[in-house]
């Protein structure tokens, strides 16, 4: 047999190495949204904030606080909404009977 040493390999990189810097993702783009249409437009910032947090999940891109903003924001919006639209008709219905009621003829 041949006395020659086998050919020598580079050592095995150590766990959990990769070849390539891991590229940072940036912020979700919808959960930029969501936060910004909640001020504007509530409805949209509820949409884009459940849309931006499932997306967040998948891919792991960060924004989830503003996502969580924009959700909160837009419900708190929207629930400040419909309460006065509430007001709105029972203080109308409130003056509306006693309109009528205080002409007598």
């Amino acid at each position: 047999m041949s006395d020659q040493t086998p050919a020598s390999y580079p050592p095995a990189p150590p766990a959990g190495y990769t070849p390539y810097p891991a590229q940072k993702s940036g912020t979700n783009v919808l959960a930029i949204i969501a936060l910004v249409g909640a001020f504007v437009f509530p409805l949209a910032g509820v949409i884009c904030g459940h849309i931006a947090l499932s997306q967040i999940k998948r891919s792991g891109e960060s924004g989830r606080g503003l996502a969580l903003a924009g959700l909160i924001v837009g419900y708190i919006y929207i629930a400040f909404i419909i309460l006065m639209v509430i007001l709105a008709i029972v203080f109308s219905a409130v003056a509306a009977s006693a309109g009528y009621s205080s002409y007598s003829y």
